[in-house]
C-alpha cells in the first residue's frame, strides 16, 4: 500500500465511513438490526487491540502503526456477551419503527411526524399506548380533537412493543448498503424457505 492513499485513507473523513465494521453479539447476533449495530473502522481497530472483539472478516485495505499492521476489520463479535436490554425506549425514532414509517392514519410514508390519538388538551398523555405516526396532512386535520370528531381511524391500534418484536420489524429496514462480508451474519437465525 503507498504512502498516499494511507494519508488520504486516514485523513479524509468521506474514507473514514468507507469501513464500518458489522458488530456482532457474543451469540453471533448483531446488537441491533435498525439501526444496524455499526462501529467506525478505528473503534473496531482499538477493541481487536483491547482484546475485547474477534474478528470474522476483513476488507482489502490495512492499516500501520509504527509496530503493528492490521487489516480493517469489516465484521467483529464481542467476547462477552452483552444482554439486550428488555425495556424498550420510547423514542421518536422506535415509535417510527414500531408504526412501521407509515401514517397510522392513511398509511403515507413521507412527511412523518407524532399524533396523540387521546388528545393532549382534554388529558392524553405522551406515552405508547396514546402516540402514534402520523403524517403531516392527517396530523393537521385531526388537530386536537379525538377520532370520532375528526372522522379519522386507525390502522393500527398503539401498544408498548416488546424488544424482540422491534428487533424483527428492524430487520425489514436494511440499510442503504450492506458490505458482502457481512450478508451471512445479518440473516443466519431466520427460517429457510423450503
Amino acid at each position: 500500500m503507498d504512502g498516499d492513499f494511507r494519508t488520504d485513507f486516514v485523513r479524509d473523513p468521506a474514507a473514514l465511513r468507507q469501513f464500518p465494521a458489522l458488530v456482532l453479539n457474543a451469540d453471533y447476533r448483531p446488537l441491533s438490526y435498525y439501526p444496524l449495530s455499526l462501529w467506525p473502522w478505528q473503534d473496531a481497530v482499538k477493541a481487536v487491540f483491547l482484546d475485547r472483539v474477534d474478528i470474522l472478516a476483513e476488507y482489502d485495505h490495512v492499516v500501520r502503526s509504527q509496530r503493528m499492521e492490521i487489516r480493517v476489520p469489516s465484521v467483529v463479535v464481542l467476547r462477552e456477551y452483552v444482554k439486550p436490554r428488555k425495556r424498550v425506549a420510547f423514542t421518536r425514532f422506535n415509535l417510527f419503527l414500531r408504526d412501521e414509517f407509515s401514517c397510522q392514519y392513511c398509511g403515507a410514508k413521507h412527511d412523518l411526524t407524532f399524533d396523540h390519538v387521546w388528545p393532549r388538551k382534554l388529558g392524553g398523555v405522551t406515552s405508547w399506548e396514546n402516540v402514534v405516526a402520523a403524517c403531516a396532512p392527517c396530523n393537521l386535520k385531526k388537530g386536537s380533537k379525538t377520532l370520532r370528531e375528526a372522522g379519522m381511524k386507525l390502522r393500527n391500534q398503539p401498544v408498548r412493543p416488546q424488544s424482540e418484536q422491534l428487533r424483527n420489524l428492524g430487520r425489514r429496514f436494511p440499510p442503504n448498503h450492506l458490505h458482502d462480508s457481512w450478508l451471512d451474519y445479518l440473516y443466519w437465525d431466520t427460517e429457510l424457505e423450503a
